[in-house]
């Protein structure tokens, strides 16, 4: 082992730099060389790669996105982008290569996986969708903007006693609308993992109504159904004055929190150290506090478990 690459791919996710930074000085420190690969798959198929020093990495831990930039990159399906990929890779003779990335990015680095090539993988997704780790690098600091966001929308529903259906992103998760909603509070949050009733919904805001209540916050994870069509619902079923707001991408930016830095530089080490005991087809992962190796095709195989007992709390929470 003298070569390492790395890449992100799929969508950005706060952390991702900080995930680069240790796999780059880990790597160094065992005498190691490692080569970035930009824009993921799609640089592996292009041979856009260059070498990186520990001056590549100074200053990045605190930035949002990826200094890798990334892409997501539907040819490398194909027979001929997944030959491109692996010329690039023995044309720079790296030994092995670590995937920063969500399931797509796992699959790729899957294949590779299966096509020879030592790979290790390191969640990093907001979906937080990966099984086999109770946390993926960026799902933190989404959940940290969606209820900073909550905070400042329960200004103006207070002040103009409305009802805010407020929605998040997550794919086909409902993670970030889970621990945002109970973080910040929400009377209601839909995900679609769990079946919903809009009457329930619209009878919890009357009885909201009923004791008091000036304002309404329901969290709406995009995977469970459109805020537009169900702030529309709620508004003909209540008669209560209804706003609905989308937050999009600004929940993937920003500086990623203290604990995604930490996390990310734990996954990037132990990922390095996976590399040289020989340990391929991996991926990093962390289940209750402790660094956990699982296969990646074991990790692809599973659907990440929801945590139905935080959704009940935060159920009982907003009664």
């Amino acid at each position: 082992m003298r070569k390492i690459g790395i890449l992100t791919s799929g969508g950005d996710a706060p952390g991702m730099n900080a995930a680069i930074r240790a796999i780059v000085r880990k790597s160094i420190f065992h005498g190691l060389e490692v080569f970035g690969l930009r824009r993921g798959f799609q640089g592996l198929i292009s041979n856009d790669c260059f070498r990186m020093h520990l001056g590549s990495v100074a200053d990045i831990i605190h930035r949002g996105g990826t200094i890798l930039r990334t892409a997501r990159t539907p040819e490398f399906m194909h027979e001929s982008g997944r030959r491109a990929a692996l010329s690039t890779l023995r044309a720079n003779e790296l030994d092995a290569l670590v995937v920063i990335g969500g399931d797509g990015s796992f699959h790729g680095a899957d294949w590779l996986t299966s096509a020879g090539v030592p790979t290790v993988g390191i969640p990093a997704t907001i979906d937080n969708d990966i099984a086999c780790t109770d946390y993926c690098i960026g799902f933190d600091t989404a959940v940290c903007n969606v209820t900073d966001a909550i905070n400042k929308v329960r200004d103006t529903a207070t002040s103009h006693e409305r009802v805010y259906v407020i929605e998040v992103m997550g794919r086909t998760s409902g993670h970030i609308a889970l621990f945002a909603g109970l973080a910040g509070g929400a009377e209601s949050i839909l995900v679609p993992e769990l079946p919903f009733d809009l009457e329930h919904v619209c009878q919890r805001l009357h009885r909201g109504v009923q004791r008091g209540k000036l304002h309404s916050i329901i969290l709406v994870a995009e995977g469970a159904g459109s805020a537009l069509s169900i702030g529309e619902e709620i508004k003909m079923r209540t008669n209560m004055e209804t706003r609905v707001t989308i937050l999009g991408h600004l929940q993937r930016g920003g500086t990623p929190t203290a604990f995604d830095r930490i996390l990310a530089s734990r996954f990037g080490a132990a990922a390095v150290d996976l590399l040289l005991s020989g340990r391929f087809g991996q991926m990093v992962g962390n289940v209750g506090c402790e660094l956990r190796f699982s296969p990646l095709a074991a990790a692809l195989a599973q659907k990440k478990e929801f945590p139905a007992e935080l959704y009940h709390l935060a159920g009982i929470l907003s009664i």
